[in-house]
Order: C-alpha cells, then structure tokens, then sequence
C-alpha cells in the first residue's frame, strides 16, 4: 500500500506527532486513532521472543509468554554459516508474525573486547568482520518476513558496568576498524529497520545525543533510512538527542519528554521539520509491518528442531585425542548438575521463557541402545560453588568404573548477566576440582562446557576430550548428545579467542574503569593482539575440530597486482580426506607486508562453510575488494592500503594457515603531506614529492657538521638515526642554513601541492 507519510504527518497536532516518539508503555509505540495510526509493539527476541504483557519490564524479571529459545549469538557465531544464520532469522521473524510483534529487539554486535563483560553471550564474537556478516544474514532472515531488527547497541558498549554513563574513550581508528563495521555491513548489505543507540557515552558524548555517530556516521556515510531507537532508559536529554537523530524513545516516560519537545518548538529551540522527520521515520516503519501483517501459526514443536539443528551446527569440539564420537556400547559415566539441568541462556532483557527443555541426560534415556550403558552422578551443583563430599566421591566412584567419563561443567547463571561483569574467567572451584580428581582415576575424560564466555582451563592436558557448547538454547542436551556420539559430526568454529588466563587480555588494565575506560589497546582486540604478540592461547580464534580430517590445495588467485578499483578473486580446493561426511569452514586472512602503519598480523576478511562428503572435493571462492586490504586513516578521513605486497592466507583457525600467496597494491591514494617546521627529515625522504628537498636540507645538514666523520662518540647507523629525526627547525637552530631559506623551501612544497589536497 503507498501511503504519503506527510500529508498524514501535517494533520497530526505538535503533541500527536511528540507523542509518537516516545512508548505508549514499555513496549508499544502510540497510536493516533483518528489518522488510521496504529500502535505496533516491540520485543526482545535476537535468540527467541520475550514478549511481555502486564507488569512489563527490561531485565526479564517478570514473565513472559512461552516461547523458544534459540542458541544465543555466543554460540550461533560460531557456525561461521551465513544461510544458516538467515534461516534462524526467517523463523525469528515467523515466530514474531505469529505473536503481533513489529520489530525484534536484536541482534546485539558489540565487540568482546574482554571475556569479562557480562553480556558477551548476547554478542557474536571479537571479530568485527564476523560479527557484521552474521548480522546482515540474520537481519535478511527476519525482514524477510517484514518484522524489523533493531540492531545494538550503538555503539562502543563493551562492558555492563556504570553502562549508563561510562564513557568509552576510544580513538576514531580503533572505532572504524573494531567497533563500527558490524554496524556498518548490517546496514549496507540489510538495511535493518531500526538501530539502537547504546547508554555509554563516546569519548564523553552521550550516544543518544552524538550527531556524528547517528547522523553523519550512520545516515550520511552509511545510508540508513530506518529509526534510531533508545536502549531502554539511555536518554540523557531529549531535545539534543532528537537533534542528533535518535528518533524514538523507550520506554514511555509518562509524558514527560513529548511536554519537553513540544516546549522545545513552542520556544524555537527545535526545529519543527525535525520532529516531523523523525515521526516519518517510525510510522514508515510501522506501516512496513502493518500492512504487510499475515496471519502465522506459533509453530512451537518444530521451531525446538530447528533450535537443536543450530546449536548442532555451531558446538565446538576443541579437543580429541581418540575418545570421540562415544560408541553405544561403551560404558559413560555422565557427571555434573549440567548434565540433567542445563544452562542454556543467559540473563537478563533476553532471557526466554521456554516451553521445555532437554538436557543431556534426558536425550541418552530416550535413545534405546545407548541409555543403558550411562550412568549419572551428579558431582556438583549448578547453582554455585559448593564441595559436596558425597557428591564428588559417588562421581569419582562411577567415573572410575566407566570406560569414559563425560563431565558436564560451565557457569552458574549468577556468574554472568546483563547489567554486571564478570570479576574473573574461572568455573566455580568445586567444578575444578572434581574434573581433576576425576582425571586421576579416568584417563578418558571428556569436557562438555556450558558458559556465555571464555574460562580458564587448569585441567586441559589431562583431559582427552572437549566439548564448547556454549550456551546451547532449549534443545542444548539433544544436541550434545548427537555430538557425542557421531550422529552428527562437529562442525563450529570458535568465534573468539580463548585466552590461557585472565590477565593476558589485552584489555586486562582498563577494563571496568566506571567513570571513563580507555580503550588503550586501540584495534589490537582477540586474536589480533595474541597473535601480534605470539601469545600463547587455549584456543584460537576460528578453531574447531571434526571427526573427520579436510586437505587444502591449488590456491589461486585472479590478479597478482591491484589497484584501488579492482577485485580478487580467491579460490581454494578443500577435500575430504576422512571417512565420514563433515563440514569444514574455510578462513581467509590478510597480511600488510607494507609496514605503512601498525598493524594486527592478519585479519579475517573471508570465510565459507562447505558440506562434503568422504573423498569429495570442492572448490571453495571468496572476493576481497580494496577494502579487504585498507586500514581507517585518520588524516585521508577515509580507508587506506598502501602500495606494497599483501599475503593473502588460507586457513583452519588464525594459527592454523595452510596456504599463502602474495598479491602486490597499486594505490594511486596520496596521503595527506606534513609540511611545517617539526616535520623531520626522514618523513621528507620517505616521501617522494619530498624526497628531493630532503636530500637538499641532510646535506646541508651534514656540510655543516663538517661531513659524515665521527670522533666515534657516534656510530654511522646513530649519526643517520639522529639526523633523520631531527625536525626541520633544527637546521635554523644550529645555524645549517637561515629560518628564512628553510620556510622558503616549505612554501614552494605547499605550492607544489596544494592543488592535489596533499598537505
């Protein structure tokens, strides 16, 4: 239906129109009855819906209709699967049609900066490539069914403590290339209906009343044509945030903020057309929905299928040493709470209220061949850290008559949660324990983890099997259990890094500052600081292992030289060497040889995920544009690759390359020239449209000196170090030559090139 959106705005009064950018309650937009305005709801819902009638609240402590839920992003990331992660949003979106919902509240990008922050199971991952290709397909999935996403938390949001009023102090590189491009793919390639503006400020700016970032970041550069809605509560001042472009306010305020905008224009503080801007922006979307609204079954039963199927898909088997897949007639001792009592989500704003759970333990008692030969201890609890000595002893005691023993260990649900953070990366102590007292008596001990992020590992040489489940959604026991035993084979990659150890974070001394935490780390963030620094892991970034084995070969690429217009074009053959079908992700990295500017080792920039069957080959192909190669320069205000050779690296994981070409960038990008009188004489002779001068003033320098002699007070390599960094003023000072020739010389140098924007 084509609707003129300001014909209808222009019969709306100042406080209809107000009213239409704050809630109606906590999650319902206003309706103007009389203009055929509907009132349309939000919900939470990035991994299943959380949709509250009365007695609503944000942080899940009221009830919520039954619904599915679904692996949170910590997990699904890990599929490294776009198709899949577009099917999860086309049944998000279905499931939404079903329960009248207009915009799903999700998916939540931030960057894991630490494995500390507490809402880390909610986000995809530490990469900002992944992160934004997982979005953008999930986003696709559930508009596709024309409910909105609304993408978060814009931006920069990386720990939950003092959330509402940190400030994140992060440099404009570290932003463009870490913390922005999730957002930035989403919006390019999905265009998600709304995004949500996060509580933090950035580098002291308030996000809801920045103009940079909501206007001429997200908009101008970027093209986002949807609203911009508050996180709940994240309005510091509502008049200079509706200027800024955050449009819509949640929750309802009572009145409150739509007196203070009508105020605002009745005074000629606000401009009217911006108002009216901002409600075109919500009723287009409303009216997306509404007119578009198709009557949809709650389909419960196979939308649990299908949350098993994911979480299939993205459980990570980190280690194997001839212990997996578990066969039906050995003997398994199943120990753990988590084994009959499963965490599977996280807390807070999206906690779901499923309509069942499996565990484990109910999985194996319904599978006829196996049930039999498990049996169960529970060793711990899963509530908190308690040493049971009869639960530890009766779970030695049965491990050390199994031919195996599966230990079902992970987080308690108060370890981690929106609105805190973590104070460490340990399992409760008594779990620690009890896995290394197991290990004593059962060399053919086996792992399965329950956790939204990265633990500290003290037990890993001694066990011969390890299972990252993650937090697995409602069907997490079914899907373990498949695992386990080779129906279906493993197949997720790790989306972050597992740091041995809490204190080798890169972000470990700023991390949780409450007044301003700075983001001195810049863009060495995950695997892009570890590897930078040859820092020894638990796991890298983008391993995971399969019960059968993959061969790389006949790396090809399309071009060997690039300039700024061109394409690559990658292609790698992946065989499947093992006997058994399995899926292999497909890593693409790039390495700056240029030495231009400091940079992380390699940085992912590709990937696929490819199904194959024994002894079958594929040939895997991935394009890399200029992008692909650039870093953010803040003096060009743009992406820059230098000219030089880029390693192009085909991998298992960031520490598992198989291949390597070298591919050689033409940049015709001139950067911006530092012509004054603290330029040096070596960024003169590194630059060739300076080069020449250059050489003129060292050798003045070196006349002056009485030639390149030393009385050995100074080696030739220190002689050319001291004269190369000597500012340009120096010359004068010393008396090498006039302050008046040198400022010459510089004049004639902007002359030159000012006409090419170059200084």
């Amino acid at each position: 239906m084509e609707r003129n959106l300001k014909e209808l705005i222009s019969k709306m009064t100042l406080e209809e129109k107000a009213g239409m950018c704050s809630g109606l309650d906590f999650w319902k937009l206003k309706s103007v009855e009389r203009l055929g305005i509907p009132s349309v709801m939000v919900s939470d819902g990035p991994h299943g819906l959380r949709k509250q009638e009365e007695k609503a609240d944000h942080l899940g402590m009221n009830g919520s209709i039954e619904a599915v839920c679904f692996p949170p992003a910590c997990l699904s990331a890990c599929s490294f699967d776009r198709e899949l992660m577009k099917e999860f949003g086309e049944v998000i979106g279905k499931e939404a049609q079903a329960n009248d919902i207009a915009v799903v509240l999700g998916p939540a990008v931030n960057i894991k900066r630490s494995p500390l922050c507490g809402r880390n199971f909610e986000y995809y991952s530490e990469d900002p490539y992944l992160a934004g290709e997982s979005a953008a397909a999930f986003i696709g999935g559930v508009q596709s069914r024309h409910v909105g996403t609304s993408i978060k938390h814009f931006a920069a949001n990386n720990q939950e403590f003092n959330r509402m009023s940190n400030s994140s102090e992060v440099d404009e590189r570290s932003l463009r290339e870490i913390y922005f491009p999730a957002f930035e793919t989403a919006v390019k390639k999905s265009q998600p209906y709304t995004v949500m503006c996060s509580y933090n400020r950035i580098n002291g700016t308030y996000a809801s009343e920045y103009p940079w970032l909501l206007t001429d970041i997200l908009r101008k550069e970027w093209g986002f044509e949807g609203y911009v809605i508050s996180d709940w509560g994240a309005v510091n001042d509502r008049v200079s945030a509706l200027k800024a472009g955050m449009d819509l306010e949640m929750p309802s305020t009572g009145g409150v903020s739509d007196k203070e905008l009508i105020k605002a224009v009745e005074d000629g503080i606000l401009d009217e057309t911006v108002l009216d801007r901002a409600v075109e922006r919500i009723l287009r979307i409303s009216f997306l929905y509404t007119d578009n609204k198709k009557e949809q079954d709650f389909t419960l039963e196979s939308d649990h299928d299908f949350a098993r199927y994911v979480a299939e898909q993205s459980m990570v088997l980190l280690k194997n040493e001839n212990v997996l897949p578990l066969k039906t007639d050995e003997k398994i001792a199943f120990i753990g709470g988590f084994a009959r009592t499963p965490r599977f989500q996280g807390g807070g704003s999206s906690h779901i209220n499923n309509f069942r759970i499996s565990s484990a333990l109910e999985a194996v008692s319904n599978m006829e061949q196996i049930s039999g030969n498990v049996i169960y201890a529970e060793g711990f609890s899963t509530t908190g850290d308690v040493w049971d000595e009869a639960l530890a002893a009766e779970a030695i005691e049965a491990a050390g008559k199994a031919d195996k023993a599966v230990i079902f260990a992970g987080l308690p649900e108060s370890f981690e949660s929106e609105s805190y953070d973590r104070t460490h990366m340990r399992l409760p102590d008594c779990q620690n324990r009890l896995i290394a007292e197991i290990i004593k008596v059962q060399p053919n001990t086996i792992v399965v983890l329950h956790n939204g992020s990265p633990v500290e590992m003290p037990w890993l040489s001694g066990i011969k099997g390890l299972l990252e489940a993650y937090l697995g959604g409602q069907a997490v026991g079914e899907a373990e259990v498949n695992l386990l035993y080779g129906k279906v084979n493993p197949s997720g990659k790790l989306a972050e890094t597992i740091p041995c150890k809490l204190t080798d974070t890169s972000s470990y001394l700023t991390f949780g500052d409450s007044e301003k935490t700075v983001y001195s780390e810049g863009v060495f963030v995950g695997y892009r600081y570890y590897d930078a620094r040859e820092m020894e892991v638990s796991f890298p970034f983008g391993h995971g292992l399969s019960y059968t084995n993959f061969a790389y070969s006949n790396l090809k690429l399309s071009k060997k030289e690039l300039t700024e217009q061109d394409t690559l074009t990658v292609s790698v053959d992946i065989t499947n060497t093992g006997s058994v079908a399995g899926k292999e992700i497909v890593q693409l990295y790039v390495r700056d040889n240029t030495g231009a500017c400091r940079r992380p080792d390699k940085e992912l920039k590709g990937y696929e995920k490819i199904a194959l069957e024994p002894g079958e080959t594929r040939t895997v192909t991935m394009t890399l544009d200029y992008r692909s190669f650039a870093w953010y320069h803040t003096g060009l205000k743009d992406w820059y690759a230098a000219s030089g050779l880029y390693d192009i690296l085909i991998g298992a994981s960031s520490r598992d390359i198989r291949l390597s070409e070298a591919v050689e960038m033409h940049s015709a990008v001139q950067l911006p020239l530092k012509l004054d009188l603290n330029t040096t004489l070596d960024e003169l002779l590194s630059d060739e449209r300076t080069k020449e001068y250059g050489e003129y003033l060292t050798e003045k320098m070196y006349t002056f000196f009485g030639g390149y002699e030393s009385d050995g007070a100074l080696s030739d390599d220190m002689n050319h170090a001291l004269v190369a960094s000597m500012p340009i003023r120096n010359l004068a000072a010393f008396g090498a030559c006039t302050k008046e020739e040198v400022l010459d010389g510089l004049n004639k140098l902007v002359e030159n090139t000012r006409r090419n924007q170059y200084v």
